[in-house]
């Protein structure tokens, strides 16, 4: 990142300078460095302090000062020693928003902002990697999309980037608000509106009321990108002040995609089309929705100038994120579809989708899906109805509101349907039962950790 004084932090964040030394000095000293890591902080970092549910960062401070961090910005008053300062703030979350768009505005080059109920990582990672064709790419790694992430994300800009894309998150109404002030994007993509997070807003149209509050910072020159197939986002046509581009599969409005093949668990063929013209493309992922994914990517990549050739070369080069769709073949000779990092009832069912195209067994090992309110239950049976209409031979329901999952796997026919509370229950009973030449989708909400069982699945014998 580039540099900034503590006078320069001061100021961005109204913060009260806290020193033993003289105050001129200490404001022109220089931090290169911002971090919420004690472990990764240094002579030139800020370390900010944030409360967690688990962990105050505020304990960590006495350990920064220790190693002569140049400064920390924190809510509690706590003193520091020769060659730190404090910077008291009210609120640190609000003061490091405040940091991130004044160090934002430090750069003059497109910012594209992306939201959306399901897939905005890989939609995210799918239109970095069609950048990257023609542009120095600032993207959010992983899910670095909240009210820490993207601050985060904005610091890492230097001055060869050329082009920024910033995912923003939310379960709550003026979170993506908040996030979008700063990022002030000039093109804002949503990918769907779906159920996820239903629990905090109440309905879909909630939900879309949410996600819309990207458009509050786009400017009026700019564009908005929306999912064609998508029944809420249909609605905006219209009713938005930005120019607007559609992408879908039903709907063949401006970009659009027909012929398409599911090329087993790995990949997917179709033919784009586009007004500037027509292309066949491999998406390196398999299923619809990552059809989709792709067809986002090309839109934003039309409207950053890039021709047909380039963009088709990212989507064929593009590497999904670890956990999200990976297929493993494994040498006990079962192949995983590792999609353990987040789950809602519409990607579980595009999971099991691509499980239904496989060869051989095929195994679902499924897990409790949070923030879905009142409907929860009904929610996670129809996942299990899913996975037996698809023709899914042996079902595991593991965490809070398995049996209504299995309920409805049994009603739909799965003859092999077994539940679970937690997943060291499973290892005990259910890893023995997988064998050579199954094919098995493990998927849960993040907060399930599923990554483990993955890793007690790739020990099978």
């Amino acid at each position: 990142m580039k540099k900034m004084t503590i006078r320069e932090i001061m100021q961005a964040t109204e913060a009260q300078v806290i020193s033993v030394e003289a105050l001129d000095e200490v404001l022109e000293r220089t931090i290169s460095h911002i971090t919420q890591s004690s472990k990764e902080a240094g002579k030139d970092s800020l370390f900010f302090a944030i409360q967690g549910e688990r962990l105050d960062g505020h304990q960590f401070i006495g350990e920064c000062f220790e190693k002569g961090v140049a400064a920390c910005l924190s809510s509690k008053v706590i003193a520091p020693k020769k060659g730190s300062a404090l910077l008291l703030v009210p609120d640190v979350k609000k003061a490091l928003l405040k940091l991130a768009a004044h160090y934002k505005n430090k750069f003059h080059i497109p910012f594209i902002g992306i939201t959306g109920s399901v897939g905005k990582t890989t939609t995210k990672d799918m239109v970095a990697s069609v950048l990257a064709q023609k542009y120095e790419v600032l993207f959010t790694q992983g899910n670095y999309n909240n009210d820490i992430g993207v601050p985060l994300t904005l610091f890492r800009l230097e001055e060869h980037h050329e082009i920024a894309v910033i995912e923003m998150g939310m379960n709550h109404f003026g979170e993506i608000h908040a996030l979008a002030e700063v990022v002030r994007p000039q093109l804002g993509l949503i990918s769907n509106v779906g159920v996820a997070h239903i629990e905090y807003l109440g309905s879909r149209e909630g939900i879309l009321k949410a996600k819309c509050e990207m458009f509050d910072f786009v400017p009026l020159d700019g564009v908005a990108i929306l999912n064609a197939d998508n029944d809420m986002l249909v609605t905006l046509e219209g009713k938005l002040p930005q120019k607007l581009r559609w992408f879908g599969l039903e709907n063949k409005k401006d970009v659009y995609a027909d012929n398409l093949q599911v090329l087993g668990m790995e990949k997917t063929s179709c033919h784009v089309h586009t007004q500037e013209g027509s292309f066949a493309v491999v998406i390196p992922l398999p299923g619809e929705h990552m059809v989709l994914n792709a067809l986002s990517a090309v839109t934003v990549g039309l409207e950053m100038g890039m021709n047909l050739g380039e963009i088709k070369a990212g989507i064929e080069n593009f590497v999904p994120t670890k956990n999200r769709m990976n297929v493993m073949k494994l040498e006990n000779g079962i192949t995983v579809l590792n999609d353990v990092y987040n789950a809602n009832p519409i990607s579980m069912k595009a999971s099991l989708n691509i499980l239904a195209n496989a060869q051989g067994r095929k195994v679902a090992i499924l897990g409790f899906m949070g923030e879905l309110g009142e409907q929860a239950s009904q929610m996670h049976e129809e996942v299990g109805a899913h996975a037996a209409e698809k023709g899914i031979d042996l079902l595991f329901c593991i965490g809070k509101l398995n049996d209504y999952m299995a309920q409805g796997a049994k009603d739909g026919g799965v003859k092999e349907v077994y539940c679970f509370d937690s997943q060291e229950d499973f290892w005990s009973f259910g890893l023995s039962r997988l064998k050579k030449g199954d094919a098995i989708l493990v998927k849960a909400s993040h907060s399930m950790a599923f990554e483990k069982t993955v890793e007690k699945i790739q020990g099978v014998n």
